[in-house]
């Protein structure tokens, strides 16, 4: 059930938070593909996108940088708060990213994140490192390696494999 807002409280909650998830991420993917929109729509999509960004980056210790790709919209279950994202990373589908997590930049590269990946809370994912498909990772791991499919990463144990339906590995 969606709270229905006054006009007033709508401004108000748009101007403290300034971060409207379906708002930024349409308009982020109108302007990444070349293909839609107009050139002075672009030019309002992008001041739009920047304003949130430059506001999120002062106020809640966000980062997320418009370099970064994305195959769809991730999830945030927490909000944005103190999310860093490279500029470099590629993240697959249906990413779900908790709260204080880092996506950075070291060791020549970024990481590359499959499809249905949950990173948990205060976890770091550092270098050319690739994360495959159906990955879990615990909340505050570090994470510096290649995870490989269906794994679970916790701290400060090593990958454990997930089991299948049609493997009895454990």
């Amino acid at each position: 059930m969606e709270v229905k807002l006054t006009a007033p409280e709508r401004w108000i909650r748009n101007f403290l938070q300034h971060y409207n998830h379906e708002k930024y991420w349409n308009k982020r993917e109108i302007l990444v593909d070349p293909a839609r929109g107009t050139k002075i729509g672009d030019l309002f999509r992008l001041l739009y996108i920047k304003r949130q960004d430059a506001f999120n980056n002062a106020t809640m210790g966000t980062h997320r940088n418009f370099g970064a790709q994305f195959a769809s919209p991730p999830h945030f279950p927490h909000g944005i708060y103190g999310i860093v994202i490279s500029h470099n990373a590629v993240i697959g589908k249906n990413a779900w990213i908790y709260h204080q997590v880092t996506i950075g930049e070291g060791r020549g590269g970024a990481p590359r994140i499959g499809d249905d990946v949950m990173i948990g809370a205060g976890s770091k994912l550092i270098g050319n490192i690739k994360i495959v498909d159906h990955v879990r990772i615990g909340a505050g791991c570090v994470v510096m390696t290649d995870v490989p499919d269906h794994a679970v990463v916790l701290p400060p144990e090593p990958v454990i494999k997930i089991k299948r339906e049609n493997n009895h590995e454990a």
